[in-house]
């Protein structure tokens, strides 16, 4: 019954797409004879060959049945035309309709076998997800908290469980050490290399254990520094502000005070300690700023951009440098990128180092200016910062330096060549051989205040130290930093020498540094730095008047 069933409607849909195919051509030839003569002058076939291309075979076709009742019986010419293309456009149409409900039907059918499955989708439609068993949802849940270690309702657990123990020192690279048999595949493996697998193994995991305790226990110690650190600066901020700035010209000489000055000044009082310790002697304003300032955005607008001869000029006025200031703000700190163009403060040190420029048109603006203006401009407000960049500059040696006073620098020079031979006299001979001459490594070193040469933090920590104790221990500093290298400058030659010490490692530990400072003498031969400064500036000025400013007296005085 199964077979018959699906034949007779396969015979049926058979049939009925054949019919339509002669109806077709029926209709279509009478409509050729109608349309050439309905006196039938022309012969039909020959008419239907030309246009459709079909031949008559046999003399019981479709065509020559057509052509003879045409041909018989004229009257029946009528009803034929009507009568052929309604037959053809009826079984079309019921032809249309019989293949509509069945792909109708087969479309439901699939529509409905979707819609009792979970949908699913694809890039152009709709699709059937993978079929599987449908799981219970709590069975699904106590599933996902067995595999993730999660507590049941039944077996609750405290949150700490779910941490690991001791996660400082953990081992961690174990969990991928695995000692498994062989396959199965395989043949097993002696007892002897079975037994020596696992000791190497067990060795493996001993040694991971101890490399990461090692590395765990480093960690925890660095934590424990880092906390400490912020503890004690945040204490040593309090005293600072509770204490000592409130009271500063009788605490600023004591003993407490100059030791929590050498183990550095906290960040957030640090630029108001400068501008105590730096002073103000020149009496700058805020409002002289200001006009100093306006007078600079005059020049700027009338000043052209400058040429190569006039930098090489020198012009008295030096008020034309200031478009070079544009050419050295770009390589101002560029690890940070708060100076270059576009950056938060690029105006801000742009202005100043222009209002300094208006104010002192004699000394200009000096290549390193920049690195001092933004250390100030990091610690200090925009106006602060001027005046203790200005007042700064206006200290004997840093004024001998940015103008340039050739015998003044060279006093420096041999005053420094002293103090390092005392200190240091295997690595000054060392120096002496290869004839490497402070002027190579301190000039940059002085100009710009070792800014530019130390990292930022240990710059300003040595920065803490200089505005209490001076020049003086801007040129320890750089004792202090030869007895730190002393074992690696001892190996190389003049060319590696000179490059160390114009680029020194970009990572120097600040406590070592300091402990090789403290460690170095300034004195010789029961004479301090201003005594031997004031010796060495007699013997070259050949017996001049001891009363010269720059090296009679200490060169810079603390101002607390």
């Amino acid at each position: 019954m199964k077979t018959q069933r699906s034949f007779f409607p396969l015979a049926f849909i058979v049939v009925v797409m054949i019919m339509p195919y002669f109806l077709l051509k029926a209709t279509i030839c009478v409509w050729f004879y109608w349309s050439c003569d309905c006196n039938g002058s022309h012969d039909v076939t020959q008419i239907v060959k030309m246009l459709t291309g079909w031949t008559v075979k046999s003399t019981h076709s479709i065509y020559e049945f057509i052509l003879a009742v045409l041909s018989s019986c004229s009257e029946a010419v009528t009803p034929l035309r009507v009568y052929v293309p309604l037959c053809a456009i009826m079984t079309w149409l019921f032809h249309f309709l019989l293949s509509s409900r069945s792909l109708f039907s087969r479309r439901a059918k699939e529509s409905r076998s979707v819609e009792q499955r979970d949908p699913g989708w694809k890039l152009f439609g709709k699709v059937p997800p993978r079929e599987g068993p449908i799981k219970d949802p709590k069975k699904i849940q106590k599933e996902y908290e067995t595999k993730s270690g999660r507590a049941g309702p039944g077996n609750p657990t405290s949150p700490r469980q779910s941490v690991r123990k001791n996660l400082d020192f953990e081992p961690l690279s174990t969990t991928a050490l695995i000692l498994e048999d062989r396959p199965a595949n395989l043949p097993a493996k002696p007892a002897e290399e079975a037994q020596k697998h696992r000791q190497q193994y067990e060795e493996m995991v001993a040694q991971a254990k101890k490399r990461e305790l090692k590395d765990a226990q480093k960690r925890k110690k660095q934590l424990e520094d880092r906390c400490k650190l912020e503890e004690s600066i945040g204490t040593a901020a309090q005293t600072w502000n509770q204490e000592i700035l409130p009271n500063w010209s009788t605490m600023c000489t004591s003993r407490r005070v100059r030791d929590l000055w050498w183990q550095g000044i906290p960040p957030s009082v640090r630029g108001k300690v400068w501008s105590l310790a730096v002073g103000n002697d020149l009496n700058i304003t805020h409002e002289l700023y200001s006009i100093c300032l306006a007078r600079a955005k005059e020049k700027w607008k009338t000043t052209a951009a400058p040429t190569a001869e006039t930098e090489t000029e020198g012009s008295s006025d030096r008020e034309s440098s200031l478009e070079l200031i544009k050419l050295d703000i770009s390589r101002t700190f560029p690890q940070l990128c708060i100076f270059q163009q576009g950056g938060p403060y690029h105006d801000v040190l742009h202005s100043i180092l222009g209002a300094y420029t208006c104010y002192r048109p004699d000394v200009g603006y000096v290549q390193g200016m920049s690195f001092i203006a933004a250390v100030l401009i990091l610690n200090l407000d925009t106006a602060d910062a001027f005046i203790a960049f200005a007042n700064l500059l206006n200290k004997p040696c840093q004024m001998a330096f940015f103008r340039v006073d050739h015998s003044l620098m060279l006093t420096y020079f041999a005053a420094f060549e002293v103090f390092f031979e005392e200190n240091l006299p295997k690595l000054f001979a060392h120096f002496k051989t290869n004839n490497l001459t402070p002027d190579i490594y301190l000039i940059d070193w002085i100009f710009t205040l070792y800014s530019k040469s130390l990292p930022l933090d240990l710059a300003c920590r040595v920065w803490d130290v200089f505005c209490r104790d001076g020049e003086e221990f801007l040129f320890r500093t750089a004792l202090g930093l030869l007895r730190l290298y002393q074992d690696v400058l001892t190996c190389m030659d003049f060319i590696h020498m000179a490059q160390f010490l114009t680029r020194l490692p970009d990572l120097i530990p600040a406590e070592q540094l300091f402990q090789h400072i403290a460690a170095v003498h300034m004195t010789s031969r029961n004479r301090k730095w201003a005594q031997v400064g004031r010796v060495v500036f007699t013997t070259f000025t050949d017996g001049a008047d001891a009363n010269v400013p720059a090296l009679a007296t200490p060169l810079f005085e603390c101002q607390c």
